[in-house]
Parts: C-alpha cells; structure tokens; sequence
C-alpha cells in the first residue's frame, strides 16, 4: 500500500525538467510532475508519492484527503500519549 500525499502546485519551477513547487499543509517542496498528462499550472492539486505527483486531483477530494491524514495522526498521538500514561513495567 502506498500512501499519497495531497499538495497545491504553487510554481512550475523547470518545464523542461518537470519540477513544480508544491505545497503541502504550509510545506513547499519541488516535486517531479512528469508522470501526469499535460503541464501543471499554479492551484493544481496533485497526489504525491516519495516526490513524485502521480495523480491530479480536485480540491475537494484533496481536503478530504488532508482531513483523513489529520485525522490518522491525531489517533496516533493518542496512542502514543497512552503508552507514555501507563506504567507497564
């Protein structure tokens, strides 16, 4: 299983190389586009996997994506402060 990463394209940084400035919840990284159809333009929304866009996707199904992974991380700090709780010896 692979887990894909929402971002806006902010910037096509190298047309030529196929890098683009993505932002990802306030993080700007360059990320390879060359594996989507056609260019990208900035308010583009991509799924990115290890720094590779490997999907366009609408903002909405972004946001609920961004949700999704907030969501799984919340869980895990839960899960981690618990065990930091508990006194197993």
């Amino acid at each position: 299983m692979c887990l894909g990463i929402p971002g806006e394209v902010v910037a096509v940084v190298d047309a030529e190389r196929h890098l683009a400035k993505v932002d990802v919840a306030g993080v700007r990284r360059n990320v390879d586009v060359g594996l989507l159809e056609g260019a990208v333009a900035p308010g583009d929304w991509v799924l990115i996997h290890v720094g590779f866009a490997m999907a366009r996707i609408d903002e909405g199904e972004a946001r609920r994506a961004l949700e999704s992974l907030e969501a799984m991380g919340a869980a895990y700090a839960e899960d981690v402060e618990a065990v930091r709780r508990s006194h197993i010896i």
